[in-house]
């Protein structure tokens, strides 16, 4: 991938208009949407084609590895390299980002106060719900789904078979 080395005077770069900025985190999403169509294991390589856009290997292995870090995605050795897997679906995705914002809030309290005051009517009902079944200990969640799993000793974790290969 060529750099670009110097603006045109126009906004753009010598080699092109310039591309806008993502989100924050919005890289890091759309490399696990990328990582979930998989259907199993699949390797930076084969994250990089599947990607929108014209991204680094380098930077494709970076973003992999903050996902791991964050315990979003897992990984297996497989010859010199990783295969990587989504360490849940998105709605466990989902709720990992909601669990680390809470975490990251002196106020736990005063966060949940505002969230549920924030809520809808049939999604505070839902909430409640919920709330009660996990009390009682009937609600593994939606599907079977359990929520996330923590790492390689998951059996998920060491079938390669379905690995894509790129």
């Amino acid at each position: 991938m060529n750099r670009p080395t110097g603006t045109d005077g126009d906004g753009g770069t010598r080699e092109g208009p310039r591309l806008p900025r993502r989100a924050q985190g919005q890289l890091e999403s759309q490399v696990l949407t990328v990582l979930s169509s998989a259907g199993g294991p699949a390797t930076a390589g084969w994250v990089q084609e599947h990607l929108d856009g014209d991204l680094a290997y380098t930077t494709v292995i970076t973003i992999l590895s903050r996902l791991y870090a964050k315990k979003a995605v897992t990984r297996t050795r497989k010859g010199r390299s990783y295969v990587w897997t989504p360490a849940s679906d998105e709605a466990g995705l989902a709720a990992l980002r909601m669990r680390r914002v809470l975490d990251g809030e002196r106020d736990r309290e005063a966060v949940l106060a505002r969230f549920v005051s924030a809520l809808s009517p049939g999604d505070e009902a839902r909430l409640r719900e919920l709330l009660s079944r996990a009390a009682e200990g009937t609600d593994e969640g939606p599907a079977g789904t359990d929520g996330l799993h923590d790492g390689p000793d998951d059996p998920g974790d060491t079938d390669d078979s379905a690995a894509p290969e790129g």
